[in-house]
């Protein structure tokens, strides 16, 4: 039994040795394109770096500093001490000309997919006259204007412009009848729902589902129209879903139920988050970071604390991660262009 411990004791302690001795080694900072440490950015980060500083035998630390700053520190880092992670963001902000946003696919190394976040929606007051995102794509058509809150420049707007992409294959002409305002903080996003400023909001299960629970003709009661995420990813959400909006509730507002096509298909937009790296940082510390994530993934623990955090799991190594964003990116940048002609 002693000699069995002791065993055990020495290979986990050779295997930390090994962590240690790899090409990721000393204090590691790992900044989010986020300032916020209540946000699902850093929330869905902290999951994935203590899992892999544990599995390395590293000191890795989150820092939320913001996009800027963290793009900054990230370029001033070839050695591996610094790594961010960040989401869709950060292809759409370049695509939307947004300052400060570079091409990450030109300017640095795209790493390994972590995370979907499945809850980015849009939402109307509860005693809106549009039941669905339909009566929306009629009432756009038909010459109404509908007013929608968003932050511009990225997964806020993405749906947005989708939907507007959209009014103009089914009804050419119409499309300027959606009209964006642009704000900021979900706060700030709400509030326009709550005076009246707005018709339709773009906001998240998370930040939402709160007042979907509120009677009627109270002036903060809202209701989901319509959920971006791709029905496959809703349908890896735990059963219970979110407080007190179960899955198959959920179901009903992401596609084939909902339906913004592309002319094509249908649109869908799942917000995926990622690691980024310097383009000089050693190639090796890109290999043991894929094999570490990947054997994490194999053991299976890191997807259940994702799930109670209402996360997907969505592990891919740097290479198909890479080949995966720039595809889509491209299909978001089609849609962007068409609005611009």
């Amino acid at each position: 039994m002693v000699a069995s411990v002791l065993a055990a004791t020495l290979a986990l302690g050779a295997g930390v040795a090994m962590a240690a001795d790899g090409p990721l080694r000393g204090n590691v900072r790992v900044v989010i394109g986020s300032s916020s440490t209540g946000g699902d950015t850093y929330q869905n980060s902290s999951i994935v770096v203590d899992k892999l500083a544990d599995k390395l035998g590293v000191r890795m630390k989150v820092d939320a500093v913001g996009v800027s700053a963290a793009y900054r520190a990230l370029d001033r880092d070839p050695r591996g001490n610094t790594l961010m992670i960040f989401h869709d963001q950060s292809y759409l902000g370049h695509l939307y000309g947004v300052e400060g946003y570079k091409d990450p696919f030109e300017n640095y190394t795209v790493g390994p997919t972590i995370a979907i976040n499945p809850g980015n929606a849009y939402l109307v007051p509860k005693d809106s006259p549009y039941q669905t995102l339909d009566d929306i794509i009629e009432a756009v058509g038909n010459g109404t204007t509908v007013r929608v809150a968003i932050q511009p420049g990225g997964v806020s707007e993405i749906g947005y412009t989708a939907l507007k992409n959209a009014i103009r294959i089914e009804h050419p002409g119409k499309e300027d009848n959606l009209v964006a305002v642009n704000t900021g903080s979900q706060a700030d996003k709400n509030q326009l729902l709550f005076d009246d400023q707005a018709d339709l909001i773009n906001g998240s299960v998370q930040a939402n589902e709160q007042y979907t629970r509120l009677p009627e003709d109270d002036q903060k009661a809202m209701r989901f129209v319509w959920l971006t995420a791709r029905h496959d990813t809703i349908q890896q959400a735990p059963e219970s879903g979110l407080g007190e909006t179960d899955r198959e509730t959920l179901l009903q507002y992401v596609e084939p139920n909902v339906s913004v096509t592309m002319g094509d298909e249908d649109f869908t937009f799942d917000k995926e988050f990622f690691f980024l790296y310097n383009k000089d940082m050693d190639p090796a510390i890109v290999e043991q970071i894929d094999a570490t994530l990947e054997e994490i993934y194999a053991e299976g623990e890191i997807q259940e604390e994702q799930k109670k955090s209402f996360f997907i799991p969505d592990f891919m190594p740097s290479d198909e991660a890479q080949a995966h964003l720039k595809e889509k990116a491209s299909r978001y940048e089609d849609i962007i262009d068409s609005l611009k002609k």
